[in-house]
């Protein structure tokens, strides 16, 4: 990686150059803010309508099993559905991303994602309908995805750009804390077909309007500025960011650094989002009812809210392979804690917690790393080909859960999995190499690497 050209001082003036630089970088967060904070909250909203059905189906696996008599394994079988429709087509829509911009894709999107939502309220136990409407449902995902929250903001933000994504991926988490209470309310209430339709449009409409008014990022303002002045632009450009500095597609493709980024966070989506979508039958195993247990996993998806803007914080201050090799290897513990014989209660929900909050991180992780060791010049592309690889890890995930319980009659097996996975995406994130010399960190700029004290490196 690059050295710094600077000279490395002991003492006072490195100090002072610290502080100086974290004045600076404070100073240009704050303009950030100022001018884009629209942008987050509609993408944070926005994002959180397109998690709340994998946040909250878990509430839905009882009354399906019991009026249709399916297995869990075929319940699960819809969020596989979207991972591989996302894993074939989610590359393609990073490159739409740069080449036409967010706006284009999240509003129709959403409008396709409500309509399939309120669509499966119409199941009459036809196995037919119910891959039908999920296939729909991927294909509205695809255009709503993380990469177009995380392109959008990560375009305007930059010295706030980890708070920023914290923000905006909250919206996940947001789900998965009010998704299941509110799912539950609505079943005992209404049923759940009449749950589904109020969730979609009660919860999908204000997502719809919020993106319409505000969603105005970087590649809007691209746009426009080639659209009032067609000669600045070139030709042969394929990106609406493409004076951004970043890799190409072909030297990501060749990045040791992505490759650790991608696997990690595939690994981290297989075993966490499993952990989240089969938590309430979990709880009601060990004596739960279903309205507590929706409760208990709406806690956990508050611990996913605190996860993001601890993280976003951390990430904005101190290297990122620090903060994310942490993170991801403290949720073993959750793991350890449901392999405990005769576990109680409070071990379980502080498992669900930790849970909830690694939940919380991941794409915000991958997000960041992506646009801080890929660049933006060709983000949509590169961090597709990652959000192919959450896709099938979110999807994947429920689907072997639901396997392995239908095969063993408990999750043991998985939960063994999902211990040893966690050490290693803690392990491959801790592995990331010193920042690029693109990314305008304090702590990014490396010291010089001295003779006689070879093992001085930057954080």
């Amino acid at each position: 990686m690059y050295e710094s050209r600077e000279p490395h001082h002991e003492g006072g003036l490195s100090l002072l150059s610290r502080e100086r630089d974290l004045t600076e970088q404070t100073v240009l967060a704050r303009k950030e803010w100022r001018r884009h904070w629209p942008l987050v909250l509609a993408s944070s909203f926005a994002f959180s309508f397109t998690s709340v059905m994998a946040a909250s189906i878990g509430t839905f696996i009882e009354p399906w099993t019991s009026e249709f008599g399916w297995s869990r394994t075929l319940v699960s079988s819809g969020m596989a559905i979207g991972a591989v429709t996302a894993f074939l087509f989610s590359p393609l829509f990073g490159l739409l991303i740069d080449r036409i911009g967010t706006r284009h894709l999240a509003l129709p999107g959403l409008v396709l994602l409500a309509g399939a939502m309120a669509s499966l309220s119409l199941l009459d136990g036809s196995v037919w309908l119910w891959f039908v409407i999920w296939t729909v449902y991927a294909g509205a995902a695809l255009a709503t995805q993380p990469t177009v929250w995380t392109a959008g903001v990560a375009s305007v933000f930059d010295a706030g750009r980890g708070l920023a994504l914290a923000l905006t991926l909250s919206g996940a988490a947001l789900a998965q804390a009010l998704g299941p209470p509110l799912a539950n309310h609505l079943i005992n209430d209404l049923g759940w077909r009449m749950a589904l339709v109020w969730m979609a449009l009660g919860w999908g409409g204000p997502a719809f309007l919020l993106c319409l008014f505000l969603q105005h990022d970087g590649y809007d303002a691209s746009r426009r500025a080639r659209a009032e002045d067609p000669q600045t632009a070139s030709p042969d450009a394929k990106s609406l960011l493409s004076e951004e500095p970043g890799l190409s597609v072909a030297e990501a493709w060749r990045s040791v650094a992505l490759w650790r980024i991608a696997i990690s966070t595939f690994l981290m989506l297989v075993v966490t989002v499993a952990l989240v979508v089969h938590q309430i039958p979990i709880l009601i195993e060990n004596g739960v009812d279903r309205t507590s247990a929706a409760y208990y996993a709406g806690m956990a998806g508050l611990a996913g809210v605190a996860g993001k803007l601890v993280t976003g914080w951390l990430l904005d201050r101190y290297p990122a392979r620090w903060v994310g090799g942490l993170t991801l290897s403290a949720t073993a513990l959750s793991f350890v804690l449901l392999l405990l014989q005769n576990r109680s209660m409070p071990t379980i929900f502080v498992a669900m917690f930790i849970n909830g909050y690694a939940t919380g991180t991941k794409l915000q992780l991958a997000g960041f790393l992506t646009s801080a060791y890929g660049g933006m010049k060709n983000f949509g592309a590169i961090f597709g080909v990652i959000a192919s690889l959450i896709a099938v890890g979110g999807g994947i995930g429920p689907l072997v859960g639901g396997v392995i319980y239908d095969s063993f009659g408990n999750y043991d097996p998985y939960l063994w999995f999902g211990f040893f996975a966690t050490l290693f995406c803690g392990f491959l994130i801790f592995g990331l190499p010193n920042y690029p010399e693109w990314v305008k960190r304090p702590h990014a700029k490396a010291r010089i690497v001295r003779p006689r004290r070879p093992w001085r490196r930057a954080a």
